[in-house]
């Protein structure tokens, strides 16, 4: 603990180790098998074309989130307790809406139905909204705690998914795709939208300088590798129709990698927690009456 004349003591914010890449993926891989599962059901109750894979590959990428974290527990056979406590716990009410959640994928993939795949969409939301709540409800971790994090990890949950579904529709007529195109070029957008704000945010807050620091060396990367080219290899395959279809894959997998980036980030290298101050340490000379160190600024 450092001291600083009569201000007390300080412990500064330092990197969490709760949370590793095994937590990253389960945001990242169930993100995007939500986002997968909701623009591919506006995409079927828009155009009327239903893609049975996708909603197969949805339910394959949320699961294996799921897997994840059950390898990060560090009793793996206890991990029925996170159902018990539905009142407070975030994370017991994504791991109860997976269930009922895969269920409906696996129905849409096998019947093809456009009622199992609306209800597929709004389990889908509902365990994407319990992600971005995890984060939030975390108080000590400057990142994660706030309230800005809860429009990020939706809106880049949906752009993962829209770049994930112009994979599957890559191949498709331009008439079949033009509704998806335009959902993933929205939902980019309004990812990019997000993070700034939330970076601002963040900023004018006084986030400890590290998680400041992990966020801006990516945030380039994400304007111009997650954003600007998903709009315009997007924009390409209505312009070069011939070859629309590696366009709309490389937009595709542009639109996955911010999301990749954006949460690994978050979850690990931006993941520093407030440190505290002290006013007075009892029993040491000199530390009494001083104000206390600000802590959570270095």
């Amino acid at each position: 603990m450092r001291r600083s004349g009569n201000s007390g003591g300080r412990i500064g914010p330092s990197l969490q180790k709760s949370w590793d890449r095994r937590a990253a993926a389960n945001f990242i891989a169930g993100g995007c098998g939500s986002g997968l599962a909701i623009l591919s059901s506006a995409n079927a109750l828009w155009s009327g074309n239903l893609e049975p894979s996708a909603f197969a590959a949805a339910a394959v990428l949320i699961a294996l989130g799921l897997l994840f974290v059950w390898f990060e527990i560090g009793r793996p056979w206890r991990f029925l307790h996170v159902f018990f406590h539905p009142q407070t716990s975030w994370m017991t009410r994504e791991a109860a809406l997976a269930p009922p959640l895969l269920v409906a994928l696996a129905a849409t993939a096998l019947s093809a139905n456009r009622a199992a795949a609306a209800a597929s969409a709004l389990l889908a939301l509902a365990f994407l909204a319990t992600q971005a709540r995890i984060l939030r409800a975390a108080r000590g971790i400057p990142a994660w705690r706030e309230p800005l994090i809860q429009p990020l990890i939706l809106s880049t949950g949906l752009a993962e998914g829209a770049g994930a579904a112009l994979l599957f529709f890559a191949f498709a007529p331009v008439s079949e795709r033009l509704f998806l195109s335009v959902l993933a070029l929205a939902a980019v957008a309004l990812r990019q939208f997000a993070w700034r704000f939330y970076c601002r945010r963040l900023e004018s807050r006084g986030a400890p300088k590290g998680a400041l620091a992990a966020l801006q060396a990516i945030d380039k990367p994400v304007l111009w590798a997650a954003t600007l080219a998903p709009f315009l290899f997007l924009l390409a395959t209505f312009a070069f129709p011939l070859f629309a279809a590696p366009f709309a894959v490389t937009a595709g997998v542009s639109a996955i990698f911010g999301g990749v980036l954006i949460k690994g980030v978050i979850v690990t290298r931006a993941a520093f927690n407030q440190g505290f101050a002290l006013p007075d340490l009892p029993g040491l000379a000199g530390t009494g009456g001083g104000a206390s160190t600000r802590p959570g600024r270095s």
